[in-house]
């Protein structure tokens, strides 16, 4: 079904209860997730937001994207505003961005849509179409409304017999304060309250769980991922980052740091469930019995 987002050219996907809207000119983006009968975007749209670069304006869109760590202006910020190819079926979709001349990437989303189940399956590629090695990590970020709680669990465990080392962390951004009120620290979760203000909040941490999680208005969405705690990643060691302000927050999963070589590819999996939530929970303690009462905890 072909439609439109602002402007730019879409189409659907739909293996119900879900639906997905993508960008078939620009990107590779997903633009809309809807569940259920529901007519609202658990994504958000930023048509509006956008950053100059020495190579033109950089689109944010909202939505979910594939970006390449570490941040680096301007080569995470290189446009995607045309030259996609789409691949689909009945329930896969897949998403080939244009090669970015700059750095010689090219960035693939491949999606399938579970035929019967709340479940879809992400897998990221970042392939090297260019002359020489290049060290990244694949960077999954998906930008969600405003007024829900995310959720990011804690090691609790020891991780060695002694249970003398340490055994989580968690990382602050320079415009981040310890007394955010949207942040929520308890011994075995991490919750954000994802309200307006500002300046904004981004926490980062080593998630050895596997999953993170948002309530939002009538759904609660599960990611999952294989963490790779032995491996090397950005941002002091982190493989989950949150980052919210006054109009969205950002659900974040970043791969291992990697060398690709010319003709390489990176990839980055995950899996979303998704799960009827009325109501947004009003506390971090109404989300935890939530997260028991649907078998997440």
């Amino acid at each position: 079904m072909t439609t439109d987002f602002y402007g730019l050219p879409a189409d659907t996907i739909v293996a119900p209860p879900l639906r997905l809207d993508y960008l078939t000119q620009a990107g590779p983006r997903l633009v809309r997730l809807f569940y259920g009968d529901s007519n609202e975007n658990l994504f958000v749209e930023v048509p509006e937001r956008s950053r100059q670069t020495p190579y033109g304006e950089y689109r944010i869109r909202g939505g979910h994207r594939l970006w390449h760590a570490p941040e680096a202006m301007p080569r995470t910020y290189l446009p995607d505003n045309d030259g996609v190819s789409v691949e689909r079926n009945a329930t896969r979709l897949r998403l080939t961005g244009a090669i970015e001349a700059p750095t010689g990437l090219q960035k693939v989303i491949q999606v399938e849509l579970h035929p019967s189940q709340s479940r879809l399956s992400l897998r990221h590629e970042i392939h090297n179409r260019g002359l020489w090695p290049v060290e990244l990590a694949p960077w999954a970020l998906s930008m969600l409304r405003l007024g829900g709680w995310a959720v990011f669990p804690q090691q609790t465990a020891p991780l060695d017999e002694s249970g003398l080392l340490p055994n989580r962390q968690l990382v602050l951004w320079p415009y981040a304060s310890w007394q955010d009120s949207r942040l929520s620290l308890e011994d075995d979760l991490i919750f954000i309250h994802a309200q307006p203000a500002m300046p904004p909040l981004k926490i980062g941490y080593l998630n050895r769980q596997g999953w993170i999680a948002y309530f939002a208005a009538g759904a609660l969405l599960v990611k999952r991922f294989q963490p790779q705690p032995e491996q090397t990643h950005v941002d002091f060691g982190c493989n989950v980052e949150s980052f919210v302000n006054n109009l969205f927050i950002e659900m974040e999963i970043v791969a291992p740091l990697e060398r690709v070589a010319p003709g390489g590819c990176a990839v980055h999996e995950e899996t979303w469930e998704l799960y009827p939530a009325p109501a947004i929970p009003d506390s971090p303690q109404a989300a935890r019995k939530l997260l028991k009462e649907l078998g997440v905890l």
